[in-house]
C-alpha cells in the first residue's frame, strides 16, 4: 500500500473511487454534480491524499482549502473507503500522513462535518483531536411533498434575480454564520452554478435565497428580521421549486439553535431529516 497526494490522479479515477465508496448512500452524484461540488468546496488535489493498492484507490480524503472565520483551513470534502478495505484504519493513516503536508502549506486548522448517528466516525475524529464546534440540522425532501401556498404573500413585495456579491448587507439577515460549503466564499468559487433571488419592498432588499439547481441545494436563505412571517421565505422557496433540476431539495447545515427554520419548514410539511456535527482540529 502507498499513500500519496492526488495531484497526478485524473478525474475519472477519482469519480470511480468516490462512486464505489459511497454506493450505499441514499443520494448519488453524477460526474457533473461531483465536479460542481468539488469546485464549490475548494478541492485541492495536491493537498488531498489516498491509499493505493496495485494502482487502485482504496481510501481517500479530499480536501478543500480556503479561509474559515479568518483562519487558513483545510476542509474534509469527502473521506471514503471501498467496502473491501474497510475496518483497517486506512482513513486514520491517510489523515496522519496529510498533517505535515497541510502544516507545510500553512494550514492552521482542519474542519469537517459528520453525521451525528455515525458514532463510529465521531469517535475516530475525537481520538484524532477534533472538537465539536457546532451542531447542525439538515433537511432533504421530495419536491412533491412541499406545501408551498403563496396566495397570502403581500403584493408589495417583488422578487428578482440578484448578484449576491453586490449585496454584502445580507449577512445582517443571518441567525448564524454559514458552514464551509454554504459560505459566500464557496458560492463565489462556483458562482456560475447558482441562481440568486432577492425579495424587495420598494428598493429595500428584505430577503434572499441562493440556490444550486444542478444539486437541488438551497445554499442560503434568509429574511430581514423586521420582515419575517410575511410570506417572503415562502416566495423564495417557490422559486427554488420552479428551477430545481433534481427530484429532491436540500437545505443543509442549519444550526440546531435556529428554531425559526425548523418551524418554517415544518409548516411546509418538511421535518428535520438528520443532524451533523461541525468539528475542528487545530494543526
Amino acid at each position: 500500500m502507498e499513500i500519496k497526494s492526488l495531484a497526478q490522479t485524473d478525474f475519472p479515477t477519482l469519480f470511480n473511487a468516490f462512486s464505489r465508496a459511497f454506493s450505499d448512500y441514499d443520494i448519488q452524484l453524477n460526474s457533473q454534480q461531483l465536479q460542481a461540488m468539488w469546485k464549490r468546496r475548494g478541492f485541492r488535489p495536491d493537498l488531498s491524499f489516498a491509499a493505493f493498492e496495485n494502482r487502485e484507490i482504496t481510501t481517500f480524503t479530499l480536501n478543500g482549502i480556503g479561509s474559515f472565520n479568518g483562519t487558513h483551513t483545510a476542509y474534509d470534502t469527502g473521506t471514503g473507503t471501498l467496502k473491501a478495505h474497510r475496518g483497517k484504519g486506512l482513513a486514520t493513516q491517510i489523515f496522519e500522513h496529510s498533517i505535515p503536508h497541510l502544516q507545510k502549506a500553512n494550514i492552521k486548522q482542519y474542519l469537517l462535518e459528520v453525521l451525528q448517528h455515525n458514532t463510529k466516525a465521531v469517535s475516530v475524529y475525537r481520538k484524532l483531536g477534533f472538537e465539536i464546534t457546532r451542531e447542525f440540522n439538515y433537511f432533504v425532501w421530495q419536491n412533491e411533498t412541499l406545501h408551498n401556498d403563496i396566495k397570502n404573500t403581500d403584493p408589495s413585495y417583488s422578487i428578482e434575480k440578484i448578484d449576491i456579491e453586490k449585496h454584502p448587507s445580507v449577512s445582517a439577515f443571518w441567525d448564524f454564520p454559514p458552514s464551509w460549503q454554504n459560505s459566500l466564499a464557496s458560492i463565489q468559487r462556483a458562482k456560475e452554478t447558482f441562481l440568486s433571488w432577492g425579495v424587495f419592498l420598494e428598493q429595500e432588499l428584505v430577503g434572499y435565497c441562493v440556490f444550486e439547481p444542478v444539486s437541488g441545494d438551497i445554499t442560503q436563505i434568509a429574511v430581514h428580521k423586521a420582515h419575517r412571517r410575511k410570506g417572503i421565505a415562502t416566495l423564495l422557496l417557490h422559486q427554488t421549486s420552479k428551477h430545481n433540476k433534481m427530484p429532491t431539495t436540500k437545505l443543509l447545515n442549519t444550526e440546531t439553535s435556529c428554531t425559526s427554520i425548523v418551524d418554517f419548514l415544518r409548516a411546509k410539511n418538511i421535518p428535520v431529516s438528520g443532524k451533523q456535527f461541525e468539528m475542528i482540529k487545530k494543526i
